[in-house]
C-alpha cells in the first residue's frame, strides 16, 4: 500500500481528480457550470458525495447507476486516492473527484447544476463551539441550495445520534421537507432501497462492527 506522499503524487496524475485551493476560489472551479458538457460529455444528472473520504459511496452509486454522473468532494487527497484509483482502473467515466473544502462548494458548481447530494458519515463536530462546522448547519444548507435543482434531494447517513438529531432539528426549524428518517437504517430501510445498506463506507463498516446503529434521513431544501 502506498504511503501518504506516494498517494498524493499519484492523485495528481489521475484525470478524474481536480483541486480547488483557497487562492483559486475567486476564479471558480474550471468545470463550474460546465460539468456535463466539458467533463462528462453527457446530459445525465449530477450527484455529489460531500466529505466523500475514500469515495465508497461515489464509486458504489456510480456502478449501480451508469445513467448518472457522480462527484466526490473531500479535502483529503490521500483519502480520495482510493476511490479515484478504483474508478480509473475500472474505466468508470461517470465518476469524478474534487479535492477542496466543503466551504468552497459553491465555487465548484453553478446554480441548479446538481441534482442530488449525499453526506456520508461526516465528522459530527460534537463540540458546541464547532456547530457551524457541521455539514447540515443552515450555513452549509444555504450553500447547497444554490447548487441544487428545485426538488433536489439531500441524504444523510451517520452513526452519531447527536448529529442526526441536530439535523432533524435544523430541518424542522427551517421548515424543510423531510421525506424519511430513521435512527436504525438496517431495521427500517425505506422501500428496501439496496443503495442505503449495500454500499458501506469505511466508517460505516467500523461503526456497524461496534454495534452502532446507523441513522439516515432524506430531505429537500426547496
Amino acid at each position: 500500500m502506498p504511503n501518504k506522499l506516494e498517494k498524493f503524487a499519484e492523485f495528481d496524475t489521475f484525470k478524474n481528480c481536480t483541486y480547488l485551493p483557497f487562492e483559486k476560489i475567486k476564479d471558480r472551479h474550471p468545470f463550474s457550470g460546465k460539468w456535463k458538457q466539458e467533463y462528462f460529455e453527457n446530459q445525465n444528472p449530477i450527484v455529489l458525495e460531500l466529505g466523500c473520504g475514500k469515495g465508497e459511496y461515489t464509486v458504489g452509486l456510480a456502478k449501480n447507476n451508469p445513467d448518472k454522473n457522480y462527484i466526490g468532494v473531500d479535502i483529503k487527497g490521500n483519502r480520495i486516492w482510493a476511490g479515484a484509483k478504483f474508478a480509473t482502473e475500472n474505466k468508470m467515466l461517470n465518476v469524478a473527484f474534487v479535492r477542496t473544502r466543503i466551504d468552497f462548494i459553491e465555487y465548484c458548481f453553478a446554480e441548479n447544476e446538481v441534482d442530488e447530494i449525499w453526506i456520508t458519515f461526516p465528522d459530527p463536530q460534537p463540540q458546541k463551539t464547532r456547530t457551524r462546522q457541521r455539514l447540515t448547519h443552515p450555513m452549509f444548507l444555504n450553500r447547497y441550495k444554490k447548487l441544487l435543482k428545485k426538488g433536489g434531494l439531500v441524504h444523510l447517513k451517520t452513526d452519531s445520534t447527536s448529529f442526526y438529531e441536530y439535523t432533524l432539528e435544523v430541518i424542522a426549524e427551517n421548515k424543510l421537507e423531510l421525506l424519511f428518517s430513521t435512527n436504525d437504517l438496517y431495521a427500517n430501510n425505506p422501500s428496501g432501497n439496496p443503495e442505503l445498506t449495500n454500499i458501506q463506507t469505511y466508517y460505516e463498516q467500523l461503526f456497524s462492527a461496534k454495534g452502532e446503529k446507523i441513522k439516515y434521513c432524506c430531505f429537500k431544501l426547496n
